[in-house]
């Protein structure tokens, strides 16, 4: 009797830690860190942006019209300017992506996120709101969902809805650049997060996810908390890192192909909506950064169709980010994604014009 009691109590202790003790952990860290690095630093960021009409210079351009030639140099200093503005919130991103692991139990995920359906994908939506993180730094937390069972779908609407959903941005967008172009992202960015999500869902075919992924999770029995959880946080790492780093570099360097001198003479053309969408999609920015990007180039003479396409594509995905989530998807699946998001740039730069 004494012997059964002994295992109802230890029994108890380990499902007050897993259900209980160690999500409360998990959400603790979330909210300080968002706090610090995102809540905190964009509320007082919102009064600039009501106050001056401006969150800042161009990252890509500057006060340009154009980028630096490529070269060494202005890879080096893309770079460096990227990674000032957004290590903070890649440090998060890897901490919660791992923290995810092991401090949430699996068939929490899977009831939540684990669907096909609207619901599933309209929770990680709703999940992704108070992250407000760019794409590269979202991708950590989506590849941990992953491995706590989350459907293709939800994850990528977890994934997509962080930068393109940001509710910091559209407020600043609107003090920027107008209240239509706020409005015009929200409506156009609720099409993108659901119709990619749910599209990918059935491209997928994923009854479960696959057993090769899940097994990633580390949470063996027998192996301790810190230990899964460095396990976690060193295949993040590794997924992540080098290769962010490289192509970081590289789309630093190239950004003045990826982006010509704009002048007058660019307009509402079809060809630089297509080229501008394709540009956003696949180049890199910190969480935004697209704002001042778009209002720099239109004073210079871009019109609204390629500057729409720009506000769409350059938040919602990135090369880097699209490598980050290599292991997370199938490589059909993140095709699928940077294909379905120059579609929707070119598609919302084609409408702009007759609603702005």
């Amino acid at each position: 009797m004494a012997h059964l009691t002994a295992n109802s109590k230890e029994t108890t202790s380990v499902s007050t830690k897993k259900y209980i003790l160690f999500p409360m952990a998990f959400l603790l860290v979330a909210v300080v860190g968002l706090f610090i690095i995102k809540w905190n630093p964009y509320y007082d960021r919102a009064f600039v942006a009501a106050a001056t009409h401006s969150i800042g210079s161009s990252i890509i351009t500057g006060k340009s019209a154009a980028a630096p030639i490529p070269s060494w140099a202005a890879a080096l200093g893309y770079a460096t300017d990227y990674f000032k503005a957004v290590w903070k919130a890649v440090i998060l991103g890897l901490l919660l992506g791992s923290l995810v692991q092991v401090l949430i139990p699996r068939n929490w995920v899977m009831r939540v996120f684990g669907g096909k359906n609207f619901s599933s994908t309209a929770a990680a939506s709703a999940a992704s709101l108070p992250g407000m993180m760019c794409s590269c730094c979202a991708a950590p937390v989506t590849a941990g969902l992953r491995t706590c069972a989350a459907s293709v779908g939800s994850a990528l609407a977890f994934f997509l809805g962080n930068p393109v959903l940001n509710p910091a941005t559209i407020i600043f967008m609107g003090f920027v650049l107008s209240w239509k172009f706020a409005m015009f992202r929200i409506i156009a960015g609720l099409i993108l997060v659901f119709g990619i999500s749910l599209l990918a869902n059935r491209i997928a075919n994923e009854e479960t996810v696959p057993s090769s992924l899940l097994a990633n999770n580390y949470d063996e029995e027998n192996a301790s908390l810190f230990g899964r959880w460095l396990k976690a946080l060193w295949r993040l790492i590794l997924d992540t890192i080098p290769a962010y780093l490289i192509v970081v570099f590289a789309l630093g360097a190239a950004r003045a192909w990826l982006f010509p001198a704009v002048g007058p003479d660019w307009g509402n053309s079809i060809l630089a909506v297509i080229g501008l969408a394709i540009a956003g999609t696949l180049f890199v920015i910190p969480t935004a950064a697209e704002i001042p990007v778009v209002q720099t180039l239109m004073s210079f003479g871009l019109g609204v169709g390629p500057s729409a396409a720009l506000l769409i594509t350059l938040p919602a995905v990135s090369l880097p980010s699209i490598l980050i989530l290599k292991n997370a998807f199938p490589a059909k699946i993140l095709l699928f994604v940077l294909a379905a998001v120059a579609v929707a740039g070119i598609i919302s730069g084609l409408i702009a014009p007759l609603v702005l």
